[in-house]
């Protein structure tokens, strides 16, 4: 019996009781709680500065329409005591990581970007990677894409002569003849000669690049003099590179320090989590990560930013985080290029001034009353992670920083504003096409779309396909295919009629849902094949139309009716794109079904030609090595696992060789 269906309410009143009696024994102290369903699975995980406060809230009161769908779906709960709030930070990561709660803030794998990595090794050398270890080793990062990770490696590969290869060789390479490796392999290369190569990468990749610059400029000048153009001309190209990598860094802050800033928006119940990637004071990265939430908005986004940095040893030197109180996770947006005049004007005005005694007590109390809630506090949540990274983690409160949280924030905002219209778009592209289409063809709904395709190359192989589209929206789940059976040659009126009359005897004996329309890939004569099979011997009465291409094979016209007339439509219209959508994916389905079949076909006819081949040992064969080629290129004695005895297995290995085109 589910929550709910019983028949005196019993069942009800004991969940209720249990929970009651259960929240008056919080305690007042820090901890985790974890929230159950009726099959005892956890459905969500949280944390709190004070767990009887927390708890308690989630059954008192109104909440929005998220969290009532998290409620409604609460028999039970456990809580864990920790001995601070860190711990309960900490324990609450650990907890989503192994139970991955329904309802919680889940992080997926594709948030990690490309990093710069020196391996902690005897011979060090550089990578890039996606994966950020605890080895010892030093990381550099994060970068944009793949890209700029691989173009900085590539730059500073040219500038330092690490080792490049994975194993080591016997012998020197050429990367030792150009000057860009050390030769470990062949020479004794000094710790003190690694230990100063990893210094000057680290200081390029630290916001150095200036000063290597000039080094450049000058080694480039001093080898033009000595008339060593060659050497001269390598040294102006590493300045080129540099000077590009660079170059595309444009929001700059007054120091050069690494900095993560974060942001979030909220609305109908989804949020988008925005992170600045600030590197060496240039902003190098912006990363978007949009979910649905079902918690207080602040709680998950600290379980987001608490996940994001478990396990990651490559932090930044400092951590900005929003302020919900004050600016509701959404702030006023600079433009990109108003930050460098905050910057300067930020420069020029010196510290921040103090907050007032007024400020400082609107703060304190907004702070006390959402504590009273049970909610985390922004300057509680940032003490808390700095506590457990090491690193400062701020929440700012006026100039440049906050700006920055702002420009996140709003960041947030704008990508979630564009996710609900491009579903309305979405909406509009597909159900409401559907609609449209319905009404051009005089049909009061129009809501289930199955469409038919036929392939075959002269006769050979014929098969059929069949896609759905409900609500315009392909229902991939309900396509068919179709091994011809009754039809020889390329007879395409034929191969319709004994298509259609499978598929709707079936829907017919099955009482499978029925179309509001049939499209076919055709004219007027597949049209007339699809209804004389559907009215005349099976009684259905559904329309059918016909899709006709072009010479370039492009969706030209939509014909409908019996005699099938043109229906006009507009070229750019949404029914027409509809249209396209679904010839365009019935063809591909068709296609690939019969490029299949062809191929076990030509495999079958090579094996089955053999005298001592037959359906058994031919699919053992395949089996076993793979295919055909697998099985051209075995030897005899390959073939005595499968109880082939030598003679037959040279007779196989005669007959498919003898096929291969002889070379003169």
């Amino acid at each position: 019996m589910r929550r709910g269906e019983d028949s005196g309410g019993g069942e009800i009143m004991d969940y209720m009781d249990n929970i009651r009696n259960k929240l008056a024994l919080l305690p007042d102290l820090p901890g985790c709680y974890l929230m159950k369903n009726e099959e005892g699975t956890i459905i969500y995980v949280g944390k709190a500065k004070v767990l009887k406060n927390r708890v308690r809230s989630y059954f008192t009161g109104s909440h929005n329409g998220k969290t009532q769908r998290l409620v409604a779906n609460i028999v039970d709960f456990e809580y864990i005591v920790t001995a601070s709030n860190m711990e309960a930070l900490i324990l609450e990561c650990n907890l989503i990581k192994k139970h991955m709660p329904r309802y919680n803030v889940l992080l997926k794998d594709d948030k990690t970007f490309p990093y710069i990595k020196i391996t902690n090794e005897a011979h060090p050398r550089l990578e890039v990677t996606r994966r950020v270890l605890k080895d010892k080793a030093k990381y550099f990062g994060p970068y944009p894409n793949a890209y700029a990770a691989q173009q900085t490696k590539k730059l500073l590969d040219r500038m330092y002569p690490l080792r490049k290869c994975g194993v080591m060789p016997k012998e020197v390479c050429l990367y030792y003849h150009m000057g860009q490796c050390l030769a470990p392999c062949e020479k004794e290369v000094p710790k003190s000669s690694y230990d100063e190569i990893i210094q000057s990468i680290s200081g390029f990749l630290g916001g150095g690049h200036e000063a290597v610059k000039k080094d450049l400029q000058k080694k480039m000048q001093e080898a033009a003099e000595e008339l060593y153009f060659e050497r001269a001309k390598e040294l102006r190209d590493q300045i080129i590179h540099i000077d590009a990598l660079m170059e595309k860094q444009k929001i700059n802050t007054p120091d050069t320090r690494d900095r993560d800033v974060f942001g979030y928006a909220v609305d109908k119940g989804w949020m988008c989590v925005q992170i600045l990637y600030m590197r060496q004071g240039k902003m190098i990265q912006r990363h978007s990560s949009a979910f649905p939430f079902y918690g207080d908005a602040y709680s998950d986004f600290m379980s987001y930013v608490t996940q994001y940095y478990s396990d990651n040893p490559a932090l930044p030197q400092e951590i900005l985080l929003p302020d919900p109180l004050r600016e509701g996770g959404i702030a006023a947006k600079p433009a990109a290029g108003e930050l460098a005049v905050l910057a300067a004007e930020e420069l020029k005005a010196g510290p921040e001034e103090p907050e007032t005694a007024q400020e400082t007590a609107e703060r304190e109390a907004a702070t006390e009353a959402a504590a009273a809630a049970g909610v985390v506090d922004a300057a509680g949540g940032a003490a808390i992670l700095q506590e457990w990274l090491g690193i400062k983690v701020l929440v700012p409160q006026r100039g440049l920083k906050k700006q920055m949280v702002g420009m996140a924030c709003e960041n947030g905002r704008v990508a979630l504003d564009e996710k609900f219209r491009l579903i309305e778009r979405d909406e509009e592209r597909t159900s409401g096409a559907a609609v449209s289409l319905g009404q051009s063809l005089g049909l009061a709904n129009l809501s289930r779309i199955e469409a038919f395709d036929n392939s075959n190359i002269q006769g050979t192989n014929p098969v059929s396909a069949m896609v759905v589209f409900i609500d315009g929206k392909p229902a991939r789940k309900e396509y068919r295919k179709y091994k011809v059976r009754t039809v020889i040659g390329a007879d395409d009126y034929g191969t319709m009629r004994e298509v259609i009359r499978r598929r709707y005897e079936r829907v017919l004996k099955e009482n499978l849902p029925l179309p509001d329309l049939i499209v076919v890939d055709g004219g007027k004569g597949q049209i007339s094949s699809a209804i004389d099979i559907l009215e005349n011997e099976l009684g259905l009465f559904i329309p059918v139309c016909g899709l006709v291409k072009d010479d370039k094979h492009k969706t030209a016209q939509l014909l409908v009716g019996d005699p099938p007339e043109p229906v006009a439509l507009a070229r750019d219209s949404q029914e027409f794109y509809l249209l396209q959508r679904i010839q365009d994916e019935v063809h591909r389905f068709a296609i690939t079904f019969h490029r299949e079949q062809r191929g076990k076909s030509m495999v079958t006819s090579k094996l089955d030609a053999i005298p001592g081949i037959g359906d058994k040992r031919r699919k053992l064969l395949l089996k076993h090595f793979g295919s055909l080629k697998k099985i051209k290129e075995a030897a005899v004695e390959d073939f005595r696992p499968l109880s082939i005895g030598d003679k037959l297995a040279g007779q196989i290995l005669d007959a498919l060789r003898d096929e291969e085109p002889s070379v003169d």
